[in-house]
């Protein structure tokens, strides 16, 4: 049998040797404890998760850190830039940036991770890893976090009307998200803008003019004629299409179409989390979270700022000032905060010196070296700090975070075991996580969180 280790195709044994337990008893000097590793694997250690969903922020391009949740004034003007007055929070001790003022007032609700690293400064690659948790290969593309809880949640309890991953607007495009798992686990894109009054999901909300009587006769029409297709190809292809089609269906003329209502929302609700389109993302990412869905993506673009950071930041940050902290302030008010994971990163953080000279006027560029991630619900602990950066930003300075880290933190809050193994097409054993494999650098899980 073959093992798929830390990106590697190797020889799977099936019993532990001598050799086994030297390569998990070295796991305690990269952060994972021989403990640890064997508290995951016993049989049945994983618990009951606490979390039922996950609402991921993804910045597409990489947010700054040091513009928003590592502010670094004391590093001078070619760190700080004009951003020198951080705020204090309601958790003593925390600062953040003067931007990020509703925020401020959240900041017992969710937790910072500054000491996030991959060392990847590629957007693919970086993408890849925050996105999957795993170590970019050429043998095989991962699945995404997304996907595999899918697919974790699905083989458990999920029988929800609507696909257990949806992305909010768009697909990730970058890779394909499902990996090995294949097309059932990829992401359902909503496509469209939830804040237009005319806000439609293509194949879910049927186009205007079109009555629920007239599409079930074309839902009529449409069996007639795969019938007579089965009769003549009976190719897996033509079932496999229909039992999508039934499900396409179920959500057209079923309840779900009603999680993609925005006019059901008050306008006040709607207000507080702004009228934009990312406001709206946030708020539609909220209803579906009431309909149990398991992962719900929101892509934000833009935040690649080679040039003119400042003036990015200062547009960008107070719309996700007011949608983000809308966002976790009305999950807690209406008790989902605590079974639903949040989380903010982007693929790496921007350098913490900023390029002054032209074309990059106040640029800050790729850094995957060392950045901030947020997480909140879940089972993770609001109002703490996890890890740090030096004086300047520049390193990790206190308990490094790696991408697989973060997602087997974030699998054993949804009691999926990141130990665990995945499915497989060509009959290999491949896991969860790399840190199933002994042979990537880490942190541990974020027991301080937990």
């Amino acid at each position: 049998m073959l093992d798929i280790q830390a990106g590697r195709v190797v020889r799977s044994r099936g019993v532990m040797t001598r050799r086994d337990f030297v390569r998990v008893g070295a796991l305690g000097a990269t952060g994972l404890t021989l403990a640890d590793w064997l508290a995951l694997k016993a049989a049945g250690a994983v618990p009951e998760g606490k979390a039922k969903s996950v609402i991921q922020i993804f910045l597409w391009g990489g947010p700054p850190q040091t513009d928003t949740f590592d502010p670094k004034p004391e590093a001078g003007e070619d760190y700080s830039g004009p951003l020198k007055k951080p705020i204090e929070t309601n958790v003593p001790g925390i600062k953040i940036s003067e931007l990020l003022p509703l925020l401020a007032k959240q900041a017992d609700k969710y937790a910072i991770l500054r000491s996030m690293t991959h060392g990847d400064d590629g957007h693919e690659t970086a993408a890849y890893k925050m996105l999957s948790g795993t170590m970019p290969s050429a043998e095989l593309v991962y699945p995404c976090i997304g996907s595999v809880v899918a697919l974790k949640k699905s083989e458990a309890s999920y029988r929800g009307a609507l696909p257990p991953f949806i992305a909010v607007n768009r697909a990730y495009g970058r890779f394909n998200e499902a990996g090995f798992l294949g097309t059932d686990y990829k992401a359902f894109p909503t496509g469209g803008d939830p804040n237009s009054k005319d806000f439609r999901v293509q194949g879910i909300v049927a186009p205007g003019g079109i009555t629920p009587e007239r599409q079930a006769k074309r839902r009529s029409l449409l069996a007639a004629v795969d019938a007579l297709a089965a009769e003549l190809d009976q190719a897996a292809e033509i079932k496999t299409m229909s039992s999508h089609q039934e499900k396409a269906y179920a959500l057209i003329m079923g309840d779900a179409k009603k999680a993609f209502d925005m006019a059901a929302e008050k306008d006040e609700v709607r207000e507080r989390y702004g009228r934009t389109y990312h406001g709206q993302s946030m708020l539609l990412a909220r209803r579906l979270v009431e309909y149990g869905v398991p992962f719900i993506t929101i892509n934000w673009d833009g935040w690649d700022t080679h040039s003119n950071n400042f003036e990015a930041m200062k547009r960008m940050l107070p719309e996700m000032d007011k949608c983000f902290s809308a966002l976790l302030e009305d999950l807690a008010e209406r008790g989902l905060l605590a079974s639903t994971i949040v989380t903010w990163f982007g693929e790496f953080g921007r350098t913490p010196k900023v390029y002054w000279e032209p074309p990059w006027n106040g640029g800050r560029h790729h850094y995957g070296t060392c950045f901030s991630a947020v997480v909140a619900g879940g089972g993770f602990k609001g109002g703490a700090v996890v890890g740090a950066s030096d004086f300047r930003g520049e390193q990790v300075k206190d308990r490094p975070i790696y991408p697989w880290d973060l997602s087997a933190s974030m699998y054993q809050l949804l009691g999926i075991d990141p130990l665990g193994k995945l499915p497989h097409p060509q009959g290999c054993v491949a896991y969860v996580t790399p840190l199933a494999s002994g042979e990537v650098p880490s942190g541990g899980i974020l027991k301080e969180i937990m």
